[in-house]
């Protein structure tokens, strides 16, 4: 894996998601409730912060958890919720370590289908339908990841020329549009509670 990501608008933090397959996990598990780059960007800066060039999950599942929240927590904190996102983090690597030898790629490494690849996803702990979706999405779309049936898999996510997601951002206009469809749904279901 080795692409040119534009998810954290920060050619660093990038790099790191564009040939990491971990750093790209992490980065999808971080995507909520802050912005969509500061999500992205908070792989960088957690290896930053453990001194090294990309994340190792059997590193991270062993990892003290009170040390690890406070690696999360030191300003500028990698989220808004540090020590619960932590948790999550170390919960992924943990399973990833359990499951696929502490390899994210091998969960979607000889995968036929999208059904399976979705089903892997949904496995993963912090990540729901919607979220899997947006990875299996973003695994299609932009990495190259493309078993039979993924982009049914990946539902409305999967759809050519969509703005909705992560895996439709490829630069600054693309993240405007993304944002402007999100910011309509927003204001789409505020209209309908009345």
């Amino acid at each position: 894996m080795d692409v040119n990501l534009h998810l954290a608008q920060q050619p660093e933090a990038d790099a790191l998601l564009g040939r990491s397959p971990l750093a790209a996990l992490v980065g999808m598990l971080l995507d909520q409730q802050v912005p969509m780059e500061w999500a992205f960007a908070g792989p960088y800066t957690i290896a930053q912060r453990l001194g090294a060039d990309d994340l190792d999950a059997h590193e991270i599942a062993a990892y003290d958890p009170e040390a690890f929240a406070a690696l999360l927590s030191e300003k500028p904190a990698v989220h808004r919720y540090p020590g619960s996102m932590a948790k999550r983090v170390q919960q992924l690597c943990q399973y990833l370590v359990e499951h696929y030898d502490g390899r994210p790629e091998a969960v979607w490494e000889g995968v036929d289908s999208g059904r399976e690849l979705l089903r892997r996803l949904n496995e993963l702990p912090g990540f729901g339908k919607q979220k899997a979706q947006i990875f299996l999405a973003l695994l299609g779309k932009q990495l190259g990841v493309r078993p039979s049936g993924w982009r049914e898999a990946a539902g409305e996510y999967g759809e050519r020329g969509s703005h909705r997601s992560a895996a439709d951002i490829t630069g600054p206009e693309s993240l405007a549009r993304v944002r402007a469809h999100k910011q309509e749904l927003k204001a789409a279901a505020k209209r309908a509670r009345g």
